[in-house]
């Protein structure tokens, strides 16, 4: 991904520091990630949860929504952009410890 495409789109909502180190750790997406079949999802069967960045420039917030929707996904907004793991880990922390009290 060219760098501003990568900075502006991708790591939005993360600080600047963060962006450039994860934007020179990058790698190329391995033609299999594209191809190669993933078997049954798993969302069929078990439930599961979605963090949403709500200021994602990466997939259109709409585009997330539709689809942990239709998983039926226990659903948590965050005004991040695509990396909330990154721009608010404790956000995500607390959405894994929610999902491990609810099924464990």
């Amino acid at each position: 991904m060219k760098r501003p495409v990568f900075l502006d789109g991708f790591a939005n909502g993360i600080p600047r520091e963060q962006a450039l180190i994860a934007y020179a750790e990058q790698a190329p997406i391995l033609s299999s990630a594209l191809t190669e079949k993933s078997g049954p999802p798993a969302w069929k069967t078990i439930p599961s949860w979605y963090v949403l960045g709500t200021q994602d420039k990466a997939i259109p917030p709409a585009v997330e929504l539709f689809m942990a929707e239709r998983i039926h996904a226990h659903i948590t907004r965050v005004p991040t952009g695509h990396l909330p793991m990154v721009a608010d880990p404790g956000a995500v922390t607390n959405v894994i410890l929610q999902a491990a009290h609810t099924v464990g």
